[in-house]
């Protein structure tokens, strides 16, 4: 089945009207300017492509998510906090969390964030609406992960670990911090069981198109993003 073209300045089709196999293939298109990838991420879209391809643009049904009040620290992951020695920090490094997100997984692997993804969301990080998490032991950056935020809406886009638990780490850093900034929700899009460790669930596309619409339009308020000084103790205790 035939899915439209989008082009620059064309509005994206309903979102109930992308494909269930694969499921949530809504367009394609060939703009990736910041102005259409905020867009996008108000309603629930996001890109992913190889590449070569054109932009493609997805809406699954049903969507994976993190409730911040659901973020889940196993036993494993709270030695990790109190022994480790890892500092974590906002903002600091984003273009080489994006680039060690674009690392292949296995050798001769492809990578889905090609130099046209990293470049978009570069450009949205200088606007301030793209973010990062670095995880770093002495001065070798560890893990981390990006994403962007609209309102007080976290969509997740990527996330990388050298260390065990490193990515983990970044994620419950994160999610302790939106929470205290009034967020109530990241977006992981596709469902994993490295997800569904930290409290991951799947919610139908309407229920989280309808809270992308509510907190979207909450007012996010934080400049520059930094952690809390007291999160450590936070993420411990919890």
């Amino acid at each position: 089945m035939a899915i439209p073209w989008v082009g620059r300045g064309d509005p994206f089709p309903p979102v109930e009207s992308a494909l269930p196999d694969p499921d949530g293939l809504l367009a394609a298109g060939d703009d990736l300017s910041s102005e259409r990838l905020a867009d996008a991420y108000t309603r629930g879209i996001f890109p992913w492509f190889g590449a070569g391809d054109p932009v493609l643009w997805w809406s699954p049904d049903p969507r994976a998510v993190l409730w911040l009040r659901d973020v889940h620290v196993s036993r494993s992951l709270r030695r990790t906090i109190r022994s480790a020695g890892y500092r974590v920090t906002l903002d600091t490094a984003f273009p080489r969390v994006v680039a060690a997100c674009a690392e292949p997984r296995e050798a001769g692997g492809d990578t889905w964030i090609t130099a046209s993804m990293a470049e978009a969301y570069g450009g949205l990080a200088l606007l301030g609406y793209a973010h990062s998490v670095e995880v770093w032991s002495g001065s070798d950056l560890i893990g981390g992960l990006y994403g962007v935020a609209l309102g007080r809406m976290f969509y997740g886009e990527s996330m990388f670990s050298r260390r065990p638990d490193a990515s983990k780490l970044a994620l419950v850093y994160l999610a302790r911090q939106l929470e205290e900034w009034g967020f109530e929700l990241i977006d992981c899009q596709v469902f994993s069981a490295h997800l569904a460790s930290l409290g991951a669930s799947m919610i139908p596309r309407a229920e989280f198109v309808q809270a992308v619409d509510r907190l979207v339009r909450q007012s996010g308020g934080v400049s520059p993003w930094a952690l809390a000084p007291d999160l450590l103790e936070t993420v411990r205790v919890r």
